[in-house]
């Protein structure tokens, strides 16, 4: 599988806008947006360029795949999917790459960030509806149980969190059981879950060409 290896402060900086991809870091006064609000590059900080329409759209579909981290080949193919589903592709699509298993973990606060969450995934750590699941892109259905397996739940990681599990920030399309280490998918994500800062009818037009 295809890993991106770039620096996490840059690719927020392209963006201009945080991608919350280094946990806590993002969160204190060293985050880059905050210290070089800027894009990446030699000459510094200067005027922003105008885009033509599809430089909007090709931005927008970078932006998203840099804040859920997958390659362009995962991307296109989770758009491809969601696209041929009922309603709006774009909500569709966006509900489609949050109920991905590794997403999920990061929204339960498992994870600092999606790639920690997709670690934690990749190594086996957890298990859906008593099945080990290792699959960073398996989709959660309603209904499903996420659990930390029992033998890791000893592991240092898992004993360690559970202040920063009580202060997660949790979606309301699951419910979290600390006491157990499991949550439950109650339903698929609402409008209002789905994340603002991403324009999916962009995303659309950009697949739709």
């Amino acid at each position: 599988m295809g890993r991106n290896i770039d620096a996490k402060c840059k690719e927020c900086r392209r963006a201009a806008q945080k991608l919350f991809l280094k946990g806590e870091r993002c969160l204190g006064p060293k985050c880059a947006i905050i210290k070089r609000n800027y894009p990446p590059g030699f000459h510094g900080p200067k005027g922003k360029k105008r885009l033509s329409d599809y430089g909007s759209q090709l931005q927008e579909k970078q932006n998203a795949k840099r804040l859920y981290g997958l390659t362009e080949k995962q991307f296109r193919l989770t758009f491809a999917k969601a696209s041929k589903k009922t309603g709006d592709a774009g909500k569709n699509f966006l509900r489609a790459l949050e109920m991905r298993l590794d997403n999920t973990v990061y929204r339960l606060g498992w994870g600092a960030s999606r790639s920690q969450a997709r670690q934690l995934v990749n190594h086996g750590h957890f298990t859906v509806n008593g099945r080990k699941t290792d699959i960073p892109s398996f989709a959660v259905k309603v209904g499903q149980v996420i659990k930390v397996k029992k033998n890791s739940q000893t592991n240092r990681y898992f004993k360690n969190t559970d202040e920063k599990l009580k202060k997660a920030d949790r979606p309301s399309w699951v419910s979290f059981d600390l006491k157990d280490l499991s949550a439950k998918i109650l339903h698929e994500p609402k409008d209002t879950d789905l994340p603002q800062n991403l324009n999916a009818q962009v995303i659309v037009e950009y697949y739709s060409k």
